[in-house]
Order: C-alpha cells, then sequence, then structure tokens
C-alpha cells in the first residue's frame, strides 16, 4: 500500500470523470475544506478504485465535489453493528450485548459528502424523527471468511467515516431495523478512507457529531452532539471483522459501520431530530476528517 489517504472526486478540469488521488496537503480535513469552499489539491493516482489504487501518477488536480470512497457497486450489502457503544447502551437504557448485533443497509443507502444531499423520504416525513449517528467505518481489502479475532486488522483496508441516518418512529415500529435504516442516502460515507497503515490501532481515534440547524434561533451554530473515544465500543474492530466472516465471505470492498456513541437526538431532552436545511458533520481524528451532508426533504 502507498497511500494515506485517499479521496474520489470529480475533477474542476473535468467534472464529468471520476478520479482518485490523495490529498497534497496530509494535514487538510479535505470535509471541512470542501463544505467552506477552500480548495483541495489531490495526486492524482492510476487506479479507478480504492480496491486497487495503482500508483502515484504526476498529475494533480483540483476537487470540484467530493464521492464517497467506494461505490455503489463496490460496498455490496452494507453491514452495520447496532448498541456498540457502553455509554450509547446507558443512554438507551439497555444492557450490553453479548454477542454484536447486526442489521443490514441496501448498496443503494451509499451516499457521497456534502454538497451531495441527504433526503428525508417523503413517507417518514409526518413522523419528524430523522436521526444522527455517526460511526467509524472498516473497509475491507480482501475476502474473509473465518477469521480469527487475532488476525482481524489484517482484513482491514481502512477506515472512513459514516452517518447511520435512521427514522427512529420507524424504527421503533418494528423488530428489524433494516427498512428504518436503508432508505435511498441513508449512508452518507467519506470524506476520505485513511490507511489501516495510517491508522494502526483504531481503538485510539476519536469521533464526534455536529449539527448545525438550517432554521430556529440556532441557525447556522456548529453544537457537538456526539464526543467519544472509539475505545469505548463494546466489540473491537478485529472482533468485528472475525465475527461477521464466521460461515460468511466478506468480499474486498464490504463496509462495516461499527455502532454509535451516546448523545443521538433521541436520546436527548428536548429531543433533536433533523429537518430540511439542517447540517450533520462526522469528525473522525486523526486521519479521516469530517463528512458533512446536508438534509432536504424528499420532492415527490
Amino acid at each position: 500500500m502507498s497511500w494515506n489517504r485517499l479521496v474520489r472526486f470529480r475533477p474542476k478540469s473535468n467534472p464529468s470523470s471520476i478520479l482518485l488521488g490523495e490529498p497534497v496537503d496530509a494535514d487538510q480535513d479535505v470535509g471541512n475544506a470542501t463544505r467552506n469552499g477552500e480548495s483541495v489539491s489531490v495526486n492524482v493516482y492510476s487506479g479507478t478504485s480504492v480496491l486497487d489504487a495503482g500508483s502515484k501518477t504526476d498529475k494533480v488536480e483540483e476537487v470540484e465535489r467530493l464521492l464517497s470512497p467506494l461505490a455503489q457497486s463496490e460496498v455490496g450489502s452494507i453491514r452495520c453493528i447496532g448498541l456498540n457503544y457502553v455509554q450509547h447502551a446507558c443512554e438507551a437504557k439497555l444492557d450490553l450485548p453479548s454477542v454484536p448485533i447486526l442489521f443490514m443497509k441496501p448498496s443503494t443507502a451509499l451516499a457521497s459528502p456534502y454538497p451531495a444531499p441527504s433526503i428525508i423520504p417523503a413517507a417518514t416525513k409526518s413522523e419528524d424523527t430523522c436521526d444522527f449517528e455517526s460511526e467509524l467505518t472498516i473497509v475491507i481489502s480482501k475476502p474473509a471468511k473465518n477469521v480469527p479475532e487475532s488476525a482481524g486488522l489484517d482484513y482491514v483496508l481502512g477506515y472512513t467515516a459514516a452517518n447511520d441516518i435512521s427514522a427512529r418512529k420507524s424504527q421503533f415500529a418494528q423488530s428489524q431495523w433494516c427498512f428504518s435504516k436503508g432508505f435511498d442516502g441513508s449512508c452518507p460515507i467519506g470524506p476520505c478512507i485513511a490507511s489501516a497503515r495510517l491508522v494502526p490501532d483504531p481503538a485510539k481515534l476519536h469521533i464526534r457529531g455536529f449539527k448545525k440547524d438550517g432554521a430556529g434561533e440556532k441557525s447556522g451554530e456548529k453544537r457537538v452532539m456526539q464526543d467519544d473515544g472509539i475505545d469505548d465500543m463494546c466489540f473491537s474492530v478485529q472482533k468485528l471483522v472475525s465475527f461477521l466472516s464466521q460461515g460468511t465471505t466478506l468480499p474486498a470492498g464490504t463496509i462495516i459501520l461499527t455502532g454509535t456513541p451516546s448523545g443521538i437526538g433521541f436520546a436527548r431532552e428536548p429531543k433533536e431530530f433533523l429537518r430540511e436545511g439542517d447540517e450533520f458533520g462526522v469528525e473522525l481524528l486523526p486521519g479521516v476528517g469530517t463528512l458533512w451532508t446536508r438534509f432536504e426533504d424528499e420532492k415527490v
């Protein structure tokens, strides 16, 4: 692996094309930069996928639009883990699980960072319970099956951030969560993928979630909603890779959302849900940066 961080993007020189590359500034938070209209320069790689990035070329391009680090065609069924942070289980007043709780999102849930919008489905608009979940996301590097926990990190290509956007009323109306968490665009990921080489110990990462209201007295104010270390997870990255691979092949490109820390909107008093015009940022440091998305109502 020759790279530390990769972005998939449309360049200003040819916005109809899709390129892959490494940000020139190793310390730049490309998510914050693109959200703020700042320039992001990228050393272009010869490959077209983070799964086979190729080699660094002599080309440097400016980002016109960030895309999700992987395409829908690469991720397959998206694995998600529920109730995987100690403090989140406490706020939900639930016992810690004895084994990881798995649910799935379809590949059509995958979405890109800002300026791509996150759509609140018309079917759930009347519920007014669209909620956020900041999550560390694992990207699998090679087919994994029956992996021992001790070898779990050997199958990790890198890490990115995700927002597991959820319709809470629909979620609590059913015992299965796939419907309420599987809507189109309900899984934005990005802004980049940080390699396993850059992040040798994911437990040392820190995650925060920010909300900016689009209207009301707090409009435009960046408020911290979630703030926790990855070491608060009940089940580690290597444990999750091992558990999910038992009897089941995880193809290269599989992404695993590892659960959310405490601070979700539903658990707050008063409750804090997402509405049209709101923005939410998932910050994962060091290495990944901030995934921003802006929420819009579905137009039907």
